[in-house]
């Protein structure tokens, strides 16, 4: 299944993102939460990418897993630190295991270690795998409130012109808490002539540790209501989670209500999130989609 025609048939896509473990570590707990994430029937499961680049990453392993349950997955390939033969050497073993959807990033920066001479941005990865290797759809990432590197939104957004022109053919957001962020996005690439389908990426604040890691490492502009939340219930695991879960929930709702072409769900390995969130909008869904 090649995931941009997902959007030819509905008019709002729900996927889901898993994020792979270390090369030492046990695959047990993944292969549950696989299992899990798939029994919630997404329209598809991205598979996230080691840090170094793709020759040191399980994605293929974990997207395998994903295509045994009967979802399509959609594996991160990262090339910051990687070149043309090792780009080359990790799409041919996603082909010989039928995985044909990639996710092109540019990747993040590891210290100490060598960046590509091949590969200075995604579009240059994007162009690489659409030159050689055509039977792959190729998606790209966003920035709703601009690249953290990139001096502004505008500049921003040219470069994302750069890539979907290289063959991006649909894209996903970075996190976002803000929806107001997201329509001035959408209306800003519109006006650029980029018309490729974007899902919103939503990430639930469940867990102290996606306090204090993820919005740090994103970026991402906090509201006051999200402000209020955090202060509230920052030391109380369990209403924290329930918070989170129902201000990720009233955002996909407005979302969904705004005519956005999909949501992608960062529930950081956590299924139960999943589950509780697809429950709550699934009729939406349903009706949105006709089915």
């Amino acid at each position: 299944m090649v995931i941009s025609k997902l959007f030819d048939q509905k008019k709002a896509v729900c996927s889901f993102e898993i994020f792979t473990p270390k090369p030492t570590a046990d695959i047990s707990a993944v292969e549950e939460t696989v299992r899990e994430l798939s029994a919630l029937s997404p329209d598809y499961i991205s598979v996230t990418c080691s840090a170094g680049g793709s020759g040191n990453s399980r994605t293929p392993e974990i997207a395998r897993m994903v295509k045994r349950c009967g979802i399509e997955p959609l594996a991160h390939l990262t090339c910051i630190n990687s070149d043309k033969s090792a780009v080359s050497a990790a799409l041919r073993e996603l082909a010989d295991s039928g995985i044909c959807n990639v996710l092109a990033l540019r990747g993040d920066r590891v210290a100490g270690a060598k960046e590509s001479e091949d590969f200075r941005h995604a579009s240059d990865l994007v162009a690489f795998i659409r030159a050689g290797r055509r039977e792959f759809d190729i998606a790209g990432a966003c920035y709703p409130e601009g690249h953290p590197e990139c001096q502004d939104i505008l500049t921003d957004i040219r470069n994302l012109k750069i890539k979907v022109d290289a063959g991006v053919s649909h894209l996903n957001t970075q996190l976002f808490f803000d929806n107001d962020d997201f329509y001035r996005f959408r209306d800003m690439i519109a006006l650029a002539g980029i018309d490729v389908p974007v899902q919103a990426g939503i990430m639930p604040l469940v867990k102290k540790s996606h306090i204090d890691r993820i919005i740090t490492l994103s970026g991402a502009k906090i509201p006051a209501k999200i402000s209020r939340m955090i202060s509230r219930f920052y030391d109380k695991p369990d209403s924290l989670m329930e918070a989170g879960i129902a201000y990720a929930t009233d955002q996909i709702v407005d979302l969904l209500s705004a005519g956005v072409r999909g949501v992608h769900l960062y529930v950081m390995n956590n299924a139960y999130v999943a589950r509780r969130i697809t429950e709550s909008i699934a009729p939406i869904l349903r009706e949105l989609n006709g089915n």
